[in-house]
């Protein structure tokens, strides 16, 4: 049979629809994953179309999945978080929707105070165990979307839950006709995609849930969880680790709608960002993602990472907040106590700090030539540098200039006296085993003994 295809509008051939394949041993495809050592990239080198839909947004995580991973929230910080989230999110509702736990008198609590706060976005919906019970309390707290774990793997289908795959199919679209009976729209968080059979588990059974939601009326969604991380953005390599396979399938094969589709990916291999990215141009609508990444093992997606890849291919900020991210930041530091690594993008005290001499050389003379972008203006976050045993004469004019607000002619040069005698300074220090970096307070004072008078701080 031939179809005009709705997204490459074209005719393609649709006389074919995968069936369950219900094996009777588990599919661990342990020629890729043999635990015993690294899992193996495989390229088949069958690569499918890039199909990047007309609008694309961010899906959050935080107090869900990223809160797992640390000390639980109290109910005033899910709100503030919740707050600044809305304002980096923007007019346009970048960043779409947050989802919340349920269970606690805690959680409902965060969740009613968020929502009384009245603000569009994100939208917020919540993550249930697929129970009768769970999906009523959705529905009696006015929640219009819940999430719901399918598992999807063999891993977790044998090993986990020991079912077959057909009993587990089963089982699924019982509960997302639960969902359905409740007036839910079900997100289906397809746990471990990854390491599942994708046309032997996945495409038959997110085809079965297609028809359950034209049956009902009700959209369905399809949450991809890359859960170990292990989704590569590779084209030509195979499935079930490529991303672009992955996604082009859901679209192709199982009919999911771009608006419907959204990518969840871990980091255990330091490739969360870029498979978030390649989900986007290969079909999906939304990406998850947490505060700072925070989440199990390695984390998630970082959603400030996201935000600035959005920006990148849209040419636009499409009216975000960007400078939130620093105020996110500092109120995890400052009011939960988190500790943010120093070289994190973006967030990272040092993400924007050199120590190296002819960085600072390169900053003095145009901040462009070592700047990711106008830092100051984004992120509230100027550029800057610490002074250290290579920072050299142009890295301590530069942090003078920075640290005294110097500008036009009244900023100096590193041919300034006062430069080489802290540079002197700085160098006896060193040679005398000192191994820190020098401090603002140290910094200031050793500037008052040399040039009493001349700045202030």
């Amino acid at each position: 049979m031939l179809e005009l295809s709705n997204s490459s509008h074209l005719l393609e051939q649709k006389s074919y629809k995968y069936q369950l394949q219900d094996v009777a041993e588990p599919q661990l495809y342990r020629d890729a994953f043999s635990y015993e050592e690294a899992p193996k990239i495989p390229f088949n080198h069958r690569r499918v179309p890039m199909n990047m839909p007309e609008e694309i947004w961010i899906t959050d995580t935080t107090f869900r999945d990223g809160q797992q991973s640390m000390e639980p929230f109290s109910v005033q910080q899910i709100v503030d978080l919740y707050k600044l989230m809305s304002r980096l999110s923007g007019p346009k509702g970048i960043i779409r929707q947050t989802e919340f736990f349920i269970y606690s008198k805690k959680d409902r609590e965060a969740l009613d105070k968020c929502r009384e706060l009245g603000l569009r976005f994100p939208e917020i919906t919540s993550w249930i165990r697929a129970t009768p019970q769970d999906f009523k309390l959705v529905a009696d707290m006015g929640i219009p979307e819940t999430g719901i774990l399918v598992s999807c793997s063999d891993y977790h289908i044998f090993k986990k839950l020991h079912m077959t795959r057909r009993q587990a199919m089963d089982t699924y679209l019982a509960t997302v006709k639960e969902a359905f009976a409740a007036g839910v729209i079900p997100r289906c968080h397809l746990e471990d995609i990854t390491r599942a059979d994708f046309y032997g588990f996945v495409v038959p059974f997110v085809n079965a849930l297609q028809d359950l939601s034209r049956e009902a009326g009700i959209p369905v969604k399809i949450r991809a969880c890359d859960t170990l991380g292990l989704g590569v953005p590779y084209g030509g390599s195979t499935l079930p680790r490529c991303v672009p396979g992955i996604i082009y399938g859901l679209r192709h094969y199982a009919d999911v709608p771009a608006r419907c589709l959204e990518w969840h990916g871990h980091n255990d291999f330091h490739l969360a960002t870029a498979n978030a990215g390649h989900a986007w141009m290969y079909g999906a609508s939304a990406v998850n993602c947490t505060l700072l990444g925070i989440g199990e093992r390695t984390g998630n997606v970082p959603l400030e990472s996201m935000v600035f890849q959005y920006a990148g291919f849209r040419g636009t900020l499409d009216g975000m907040d960007t400078t939130a991210i620093t105020d996110i930041a500092r109120y995890f530091k400052y009011q939960i106590g988190y500790d943010i690594p120093e070289n994190t993008p973006f967030v990272g005290r040092n993400f924007n700090v050199t120590r190296a001499g002819i960085h600072a050389d390169g900053l003095l003379k145009d901040e462009e030539i070592y700047n990711i972008f106008d830092t100051k203006r984004l992120l509230n976050r100027p550029a800057s540098v610490m002074i250290g045993k290579t920072s050299g004469l142009a890295g301590i004019a530069y942090w003078i200039n920075d640290n005294y607000d110097l500008t036009g002619d009244a900023a100096i040069a590193k041919n300034d006296p006062l430069v080489a005698q802290l540079k002197a300074w700085v160098d006896e220090e060193y040679e005398n085993g000192r191994q820190s970096t020098l401090g603002r307070h140290e910094l200031e004072a050793k500037v008052q003994e040399f040039a009493p008078g001349r700045f202030q701080s």
